[in-house]
């Protein structure tokens, strides 16, 4: 696409690269003097962490606060201290004796246990090779305007086998899509996707977790909503029944056998039951909980779309925003504790700072993907609202500047997420809470790298 130049906000001349974060021990920082000045306590369970990691170059993002013209920066770290203890892994992955069998498992079967990873080559867990490591970024073309931070390029060992294995599961454990759709189906690029969204998972099996999830909720979202053989009409039967996959049904013994039929009966459910039944063996119990309650949240979202759909209304941009905070990707980015094999206590997940930090970074991903897949929406038949679309017509302004706008938009979401971030990280500087925030972070980044990457799916307009 031509680009003469970016109009509208700009991008900064050097934006900083994606930021790691260990597994193992994060150093330690004495608190600062906000916290002794009234702000929020820790909660109890958080009592075994020790206080505030170190504002190393692993963490500037989060205890630095947005960066980016126009914004301020705060600052966490002073001074150092002695190493906290390390962040031991809470998951185990193999399956517990009470577990249901998948949807690949005869009846009374015991769960299978997770597949190894592939050996390591020498070097370590799947270091690059020569060549690798030197490979230049894949094609795309950003936004102009949008603020962002790049990614390192993918460890493609782990791409290639993250995609062989989900592409086994699609075919052969949940007989996900026709031969017709195969292209399309690589042509999504999720193992790219995972990999790029959560580098610090310990092991090709954590990374399966996310992956199998996010295939199983687009299946969703194409089969039921959009493109293939979806509808608003009755959505909120079949949302309602295939929710069931993740939140089962406690009924009679009488009624129980025909529920337990219906989860094999369309593609999706296949798909959300055995992902599910997958994380929950990885899952603490909290962590599956939360991930149940992000995915209601999801469907509700879905269902708004769909009401307005079929009432031909078309949003003031603030309602828009409202039902896209919940048609959003933020299950995706909750489960980041879960895929790098630890866990973000549930009373510091339910912190309101916390929480705000959350969906702020889910609602500036899911910006990204509005204006990502713009041109490609256009395209489809009747009206598909996205936010450029939304503003275009509630504020009579040109194709052009509401597309703008809508980036301005996504980029004060993006600082209000950093700001939010930071802010948590002041009044909790627990390890897991920062550990948290900086995958949250990382997901939001390597969401945006797929979307710049998938020229197969999105292409940008002609409007600079």
């Amino acid at each position: 696409m031509p680009v003469s130049g970016p109009l509208g906000p700009t991008v900064p001349a050097q934006q900083p690269p994606a930021l790691s974060i260990p597994a193992g021990p994060v150093p330690a920082v004495s608190a600062p003097a906000s916290a002794a000045a009234g702000r929020a306590t820790p909660p109890a369970s958080a009592a075994a962490e020790t206080a505030a990691p170190a504002a190393g170059p692993d963490l500037r993002r989060i205890l630095g606060g947005p960066t980016g013209l126009g914004t301020a920066s705060l600052s966490l770290a002073r001074t150092l201290n002695p190493p906290a203890p390390e962040l031991k892994p809470t998951l185990d992955l193999k399956p517990g004796p009470d577990l249901k069998p998948g949807p690949d498992l005869e009846p009374g079967a015991d769960p299978a246990p997770l597949a190894p990873a592939p050996a390591p080559p020498a070097g370590g867990p799947f270091a690059l090779t020569a060549e690798a490591q030197v490979a230049p970024p894949a094609a795309g073309q950003v936004v102009p305007g949008l603020y962002h931070h790049p990614v390192p390029e993918p460890d493609p060992a782990r791409v290639e086998e993250v995609s062989r294995r989900i592409k086994r599961w699609a075919e052969d454990e949940v007989q996900l899509y026709p031969e017709e759709w195969e292209g399309q189906f690589d042509g999504f690029s999720v193992g790219r996707y995972m990999v790029a969204c959560h580098p610090d998972a310990p092991d090709i099996d954590h990374l399966m977790l996310a992956t199998r999830l996010m295939v199983a909720e687009n299946a969703v979202d194409d089969c039921y909503c959009e493109d293939h053989g979806g509808s608003p009409v009755g959505l909120g039967g079949r949302l309602l029944l295939a929710h069931t996959t993740l939140d089962h049904l406690h009924t009679t013994p009488e009624y129980a056998p025909q529920w337990e039929e219906s989860l094999g009966s369309d593609a999706p459910r296949r798909a959300y039951r055995s992902a599910m039944d997958y994380f929950v063996r990885a899952a603490t119990p909290s962590q599956a909980d939360r991930y149940r309650h992000d995915m209601a949240r999801l469907h509700m979202g879905y269902l708004a779309e769909a009401a307005w759909a079929e009432t031909g209304y078309v949003p003031q941009v603030w309602e828009y925003l409202a039902m896209r905070q919940f048609n959003n990707f933020r299950p995706c980015p909750t489960i980041t504790d879960t895929v790098g094999g630890y866990e973000l206590p549930a009373d510091l997940h339910a912190l309101p700072k916390m929480q705000r930090a959350i969906a702020l970074a889910g609602n500036a991903a899911t910006i990204v993907n509005d204006l990502y897949s713009y041109t490609k929406e256009l395209d489809s038949p009747g009206l598909h609202l996205n936010l450029p679309v939304v503003i275009a017509r509630r504020e009579q302004l040109s194709e052009r500047d509401a597309y703008l706008k809508a980036v301005e938009v996504h980029n004060q979401l993006m600082h209000a997420f950093e700001a939010a971030a930071a802010d948590v990280a002041a009044d909790c500087p627990l390890p897991s809470v920062l550990r948290f925030l900086k995958g949250v972070a990382t997901w939001v980044d390597g969401n945006h790298d797929w979307h710049r990457t998938n020229t197969y799916r999105y292409s940008l307009p002609d409007f600079w």
